[in-house]
Order: structure tokens, then sequence, then C-alpha cells
């Protein structure tokens, strides 16, 4: 009998999971079948920051998971909660796509005149792009990939800004401006990555979905997410976080910024990479201890 993945129904959502569930049919020859399940995240007009972020796409998927209606489920890692569900479990973090943010339109971020409207729906990305360009106007929008590329085509918009593996998975890489280096912009924690999570109490399923998992993608998303937790923020927050696994070291580097881009907390530190989640924790209380704290107070006034 096939196996049942839990989807949101969005082009992106079912693209990444049929990849998964592709790539799963190839290492292990077990059928899959895809069941699009809709979210609060997805009905919902609220901005992303409104609804607060974290859980909003994931918590149907979950409680599907529970009632034993799918077996398991795909998620951007980045709209996880940093907080463990105890009924299930993260069976696999696959290799890591392209994490960096990525800026749709006709010129670069550089090039675009004073006073353009660049939108994007996450106050990280709107407090680092202040940060390089001040004096551009960031709206807030919502929708799919489409809908937001399609206010650029029509004109409302100078450009979006989006996540460089989700254009690269619906194909739309090609419309791409430019690409933002970690060391201009850092990503959300976890992003590009993507969750396989399925009930803690399946262990042969577990054993399965675990020929899926990328260990140099959980060490680095470990610590990130471990970031994230230590800062007790949602993923809407203004937090940017990035880590490279070279197999030994583990280089993590971390931000914080206030929603106006007028201050920011940016650290990195290094570490063995069998201590992941302590080397987040320990950088996380570096950053609160130079300000971070307040400056995430700040966003949530």
């Amino acid at each position: 009998m096939n196996l049942r993945l839990g989807t949101r129904k969005s082009l992106m959502a079912t693209t990444q999971s049929q990849q998964v569930a592709d790539r799963l049919t190839e290492l292990t020859g077990r059928g899959v079948d895809l069941v699009g399940i809709t979210t609060f995240g997805d009905v919902s007009k609220a901005q992303l920051s409104q609804l607060g972020g974290t859980g909003v796409f994931v918590s149907e998927l979950r409680e599907k998971l529970a009632a034993d209606e799918i077996d398991f489920a795909v998620h951007s890692l980045k709209d996880l909660p940093t907080t463990p569900d105890p009924r299930l479990v993260l069976a696999a973090i696959p290799l890591r796509d392209d994490p960096r943010d990525a800026l749709v339109g006709a010129r670069k971020l550089a090039d675009l005149a004073p006073g353009s409207r660049v939108g994007t729906g996450s106050p990280r990305r709107v407090a680092q792009l202040r940060l390089l360009r001040p004096d551009l106007d960031y709206v807030p929008i919502r929708g799919n990939a489409d809908t937001r590329i399609g206010k650029v085509t029509s004109g409302e918009l100078d450009g979006v800004v989006l996540a460089a593996a989700g254009l690269a998975r619906l194909r739309r890489d090609d419309e791409i401006a430019n690409f933002f280096d970690t060391d201009e912009m850092l990503p959300a924690p976890g992003q590009g990555a993507l969750a396989v999570e399925c009930r803690a109490d399946r262990p042969e399923l577990i054993k399965l979905l675990s020929t899926l998992d990328d260990a140099r993608t959980r060490d680095a998303v470990v610590a990130e997410r471990a970031v994230l937790a230590a800062l007790e923020a949602g993923c809407s927050a203004p937090v940017g976080a990035y880590a490279v696994d070279d197999g030994h070291t583990l280089t993590l580097t971390a931000t914080v910024v206030s929603i106006d881009g007028a201050a920011a907390v940016r650290k990195s530190t290094t570490g063995p990479v069998s201590s992941a989640m302590e080397l987040g924790r320990e950088l996380a209380a570096t950053m609160i201890a130079e300000g971070a704290g307040q400056l995430m107070g700040e966003q949530a006034h």
C-alpha cells in the first residue's frame, strides 16, 4: 500500500512534496500518494506577522498526522515551530537547497530608484533590506509566488523578495534580478531546507524516512533553530541565522535587526558539529547580552 504524504495545496508545497515523494520511492521502492490539506495560514488574509507566524502553515498537517489520516508530512522547515510536538518526530531533513533570499524584478536592488516599491511579507527581510536601502518603500504582501511576482509584472511593485529555493523549485529562478549573499541578508533559520515529519510511535516508518536525511543539513539547521528558540522568537520575527557545516566544524552567524533597520546585533561563532544546539544557544545568549532582546521587544510593540 502506498504511503500517504500530507502537504499544503499550494503549487510550491505540492512541488516540493512531490520531489520528496519521488526521492523516497527512488531510494526505497515505496510508492507515495500526495494528500492535499488546507492550513489556517493558507486561508487567512492577515499578514504573517499579525498571525504570529509560528505554526500557521503546519498545525493542520500535524493534527492529520496525529489522527493517522496521513503517514508523513513535508513542511518548509522555516515554517516549523522550534518547540517539539511530543507526538511527532522529525524523521528527515533532506539536502538543503539554496538558502538565500532573492529579488524578482527588472533591476537589482542597488539599481532601483529611491522610493521604489519592494514587496515582502517578512519583517526579517524588511529589517535587513532597510539596512541596505533605507530609501525604498517596503510593502507588506501575502499570497503564493505567482501572486507576488504578478504584482511586479503588473507594475504595482518594482520588485518582490522571495526565497531562492522556492523560485528554483517552481522553475521561476530565471526571473531573479539578484541574489542576496548571506553577508548582505541572513536567511530565516532553516530556509531552503525541508522537514519530513511522522508520528513518534512508528519506528519502521521513521527508519524508512531517515534514508532522506542529510547529516550536514541537519547539523546546520539545528544550530540555526537553536538561536531562534533561545531568542524566544517566532518564524515571523526579524531574526536571520545561517550555519555552514564542513564536516568537522560548524560556522554559525545570526542577526536581530530592528524593524526600521536603524539598529542590529550580528554575531558569529564556530565549534564542533556535535555541539550544534549548544552553539546556537550560546550565540543567542551573547546576542541578548548585546541588546538583541530589546530589538525583539521593539518589534513586538
